[in-house]
């Protein structure tokens, strides 16, 4: 019996989708449940699973081809077994190969000299990137060897290969692309900056770090702090945390914080929903889950959607300062960066402390300095005196 594979009910902000890579060809035997193809929108990547046991018969479609919602991209026979591969009639020609292996192993010691297998680790790797033969170096090394250095010196006097590759955007790619292109354009965006001592945090995650883990099965990190005191700061700054419709401003009575992961594809931002209903706990639930399905590929669109305020980490890495984009219609983004460890003044005495560096980027159409700063100076207060924080203060 014949099963038509679909592409799944795309939703209405999502017109199409781009076949990204095929894991299965015609007459490969597939299993239930089994990934066939991933889809690329401009949001997310999206697998479809074999529906039965059987063989993929027909595909309907190559990758890089364009599909819509309930478009049929392949035909699979339920519960047909795919042809077995034609047996090897090998032992003859297994008998023979070490007659024939003797030429080639007198020819190895001429070929050795340069070839890439004897190169160091770091010559190999440098002549990998740029396209250089190593057979085409002149070796200085002990007994001729090619060193990294010989194949520095050969791509700069013009001897190395200068590869140029043309690939086309993925579609989250063009779709981060524009966004920020519509943040630019559209947004009258101002940063303000500040700066966090963040050793009483680091304190209370030495002290209570092992016990948080014991009771909760995850590591407690900075992300929760942040995430926990920019809910609070939304709450006091409500116009920090709404959005531009037109000629409105949206206030919204929520902390849908998304929280910007980093992918191979691009730069994603799931969310986080109600955090100022969340414990610590959720919080780092909540981000170590989204951080797996964003590298698996597994994250959902409605993952995706929504979203009153973003924290982005480019500390992780080591960002010292930066701007970061405002999001769409979000009016605001908090960006935390690399801890330095820093001389400060602290009660007339100098001393060293673990620094970050903070930043607003906002909407200076709807949120005045005096607010984006005293919201930054907020976030500042309750992460220099977690306790209070965590008593709601």
């Amino acid at each position: 019996m014949s099963i038509e594979v679909k592409v799944p009910v795309l939703p209405e902000s999502v017109s199409d989708a781009t076949i990204a890579t095929w894991h299965k060809k015609a007459g490969d035997s597939v299993r239930r449940d089994e990934n066939l193809l991933d889809l690329e929108t401009d949001k997310v990547v999206l697998e479809v699973p074999s529906p039965v046991d059987g063989v993929l018969k027909e595909l309907k479609f190559k990758e890089g081809d364009t599909v819509t919602s309930q478009q049929i991209v392949a035909i699979i026979e339920e519960g047909a077994v795919a042809a077995a591969e034609p047996a090897k009639a090998a032992p003859a020609a297994k008998a023979e190969a070490p007659a024939k292996a003797e030429p080639a192993k007198a020819a190895a010691p001429a070929a050795s000299k340069s070839g890439s297998a004897e190169l160091p680790p770091g010559a190999a790797a440098h002549a990998a990137r740029n396209g250089v033969n190593p057979a085409d170096v002149a070796g200085t090394g002990r007994g001729g060897r090619v060193t990294k250095e010989d194949v520095v010196n050969h791509i700069k006097v013009g001897g190395g290969a200068r590869p140029e590759q043309r690939v086309p955007m993925t579609r989250i790619r063009q779709r981060i692309a524009e966004r920020m292109m519509q943040s630019k354009n559209s947004i009258a965006m101002l940063t303000s900056f500040n700066e966090v001592n963040l050793s009483k945090v680091m304190a209370m995650r030495k002290e209570l770090g092992e016990g948080f883990e014991k009771s909760h099965g995850i590591k407690l990190g900075f992300m929760s702090f942040f995430a926990k005191a920019a809910a609070n700061a939304l709450q006091k700054y409500p116009v920090v945390n709404a959005s531009v419709d037109g000629s409105d401003v949206i206030y919204h009575g929520y902390a849908d914080i998304s929280i910007a992961v980093a992918t191979d594809k691009g730069l994603v931002t799931p969310v986080l929903r109600n955090v100022e209903n969340m414990s610590f706990a959720d919080i780092e639930g909540s981000i170590a889950g989204y951080a797996k399905a964003a590298r698996e590929g597994g994250l959902k669109l409605e993952d995706l959607q929504g979203g009153t305020f973003t924290i982005t980490n480019g500390g992780t890495f080591g960002s010292l300062m930066s701007t970061p984009i405002v999001n769409p219609p979000q009016s605001a983004i908090l960006g935390m960066h690399a801890i330095k460890e820093r001389p400060i003044a602290e009660n007339g005495q100098v001393v060293i402390a673990p620094m970050m560096y903070i930043a607003l980027s906002y909407d200076h159409r709807i949120i005045d300095g005096k607010d984006a700063v005293l919201f930054l100076v907020d976030i500042k207060n309750q992460l220099e005196n977690p306790h209070r924080m965590l008593l709601g203060l």
